[in-house]
């Protein structure tokens, strides 16, 4: 095998990669779920601080009647006027809106 072909696979093959890489992230083209959680404990700290928070790092279905969306599910904790507050909420996977906010 010649060095010129051999290199020409080589690159073949990593056009390639790099085509079929481009594809996926157009198809999915979720925010990452830290980028949503840290957008809505912000939110939160505007209020006061936060004791405590998590999020679910996969997607599930979400229906609201009318519209569905891939969403994240998490949730925050906070201590306000001496009392546990504990929230859970959805959160769109496409643009990290929250979509349901709970208190629980």
């Amino acid at each position: 095998m010649k060095v010129k072909e051999f290199l020409a696979g080589v690159l073949t093959g990593v056009a390639a990669g790099i085509i079929v890489n481009e594809a996926l992230d157009r198809v999915n083209q979720h925010i990452a779920a830290d980028t949503v959680l840290n957008s809505i404990k912000d939110a939160f700290k505007k209020e006061g601080p936060i004791d405590g928070s998590w999020i679910v790092m996969k997607t599930e279905p979400f229906t609201n009647n009318v519209i569905s969306m891939d969403v994240y599910r998490g949730g925050i904790s906070r201590i306000k006027n001496g009392e546990l507050e504990q929230f859970e909420f959805a959160a769109d996977a496409k643009t990290g809106t929250v979509v349901e906010l709970i208190q629980k």
